[in-house]
């Protein structure tokens, strides 16, 4: 057992690591969206990233000889990567058009606290007091932050209902991502969830083809970015930490990237925060340290599947030990 007991110690870390990685990317795709979305229409720039991120998934999974999914998981993966890589996309990037930032910011963080109601439910992980304070503290910052972003407050019904669809496909998405990853790995999930949204977004095809033309050299790389780092690589170090962890713990996590968002304006974009801001920055990160806090009779990890190891290198069919 003591010999377990550093490999469990490191594959925490990891974990967090991923998680690290996943929100300061996801972070940086507020950035990028701005550029990218005035030169490009919200299915055509959902169509661009996803292309770019399957391609580099592919390539990935080219070069790790990563199979095919399991029976199992394809209606998990199907049914996430319709709804988060495809639906939620589309409608966040269209409903950012019709409203200000700082409205959709807020509207779009309700997903994190659907997330754990839902896992909590379906998956039964249950609602611990430090998750669902730790969400109520976060989301007190979120909406703290959203107004330090608003402008003149104007919101069209449409960009308001369409910041609502964002925020049901993003913790719909989460929510079914979890037991595909109980039968494929990571890498399998995502690389074929995006290839389900990229496919959904065909109908985007003559947009796509039309706006690159005229589209500046920043917009587009600024598509390509958004594709192959918020969306190829934080999406696969999001799944890596969702498995080891519930869907509610890892979306409150995600509750760093408004303060992020606050930080990268001002190093970036030159935006220099409010009080308001700041004050919301911080009220996000101390909400994600107390829903992330577990007495200590509650320290032990989650249990994991016997396989984890073996699906993390995206083999299907591998059996390994499980970690302790």
């Amino acid at each position: 057992m003591s010999a377990d007991a550093p490999d469990s110690g490191r594959q925490k870390w990891l974990a967090l690591g991923a998680a690290g990685v996943t929100v300061v990317l996801w972070a940086s795709a507020f950035v990028s969206i701005r550029s990218a979305g005035e030169a490009y229409s919200p299915g055509a720039l959902t169509l661009g990233r996803l292309l770019a991120a399957v391609l580099a998934l592919g390539a990935v999974c080219l070069v790790r000889r990563v199979g095919w999914p399991s029976r199992a998981a394809w209606p998990w993966i199907a049914a996430s990567g319709f709804l988060w890589f495809g639906v939620y996309n589309v409608a966040l990037n269209w409903g950012e058009q019709e409203v200000d930032a700082g409205t959709a910011a807020m509207l779009v963080n309700i997903a994190p606290l659907l997330v754990a109601l839902i896992g909590g439910r379906m998956l039964g992980e249950g609602l611990p007091r430090t998750l669902l304070a730790g969400m109520g503290l976060s989301f007190l910052g979120a909406v703290v932050v959203g107004v330090s972003m608003s402008g003149d407050g104007d919101a069209s019904a449409l960009g308001v209902l369409l910041c609502l669809v964002a925020a049901v496909t993003y913790a719909a998405g989460v929510v079914l991502q979890k037991p595909a990853l109980g039968h494929a790995g990571p890498l399998q999930v995502v690389t074929f969830s995006a290839l389900v949204g990229l496919v959904a977004a065909l109908p985007f095809s003559g947009a796509l083809v039309s706006e690159i033309a005229d589209a500046p050299a920043s917009a587009t790389l600024n598509m390509i970015y958004l594709g192959l780092f918020p969306t190829a690589l934080a999406f696969t170090t999001w799944a890596y930490a969702l498995a080891r962890t519930t869907a509610g713990r890892m979306s409150a996590t995600t509750y760093v990237v408004p303060a992020l968002v606050v930080l990268m304006s001002w190093v970036l974009l030159g935006e220099v925060p409010g009080l308001f801001g700041l004050l919301g920055g911080a009220l996000c990160l101390a909400g994600v340290a107390v829903s992330r806090y577990r007495p200590r009779t509650d320290a032990a990890p989650p249990p994991a599947d016997a396989a984890v190891a073996a699906r993390d290198a995206g083999q299907p069919g591998e059996v390994g030990q499980p970690a302790r």
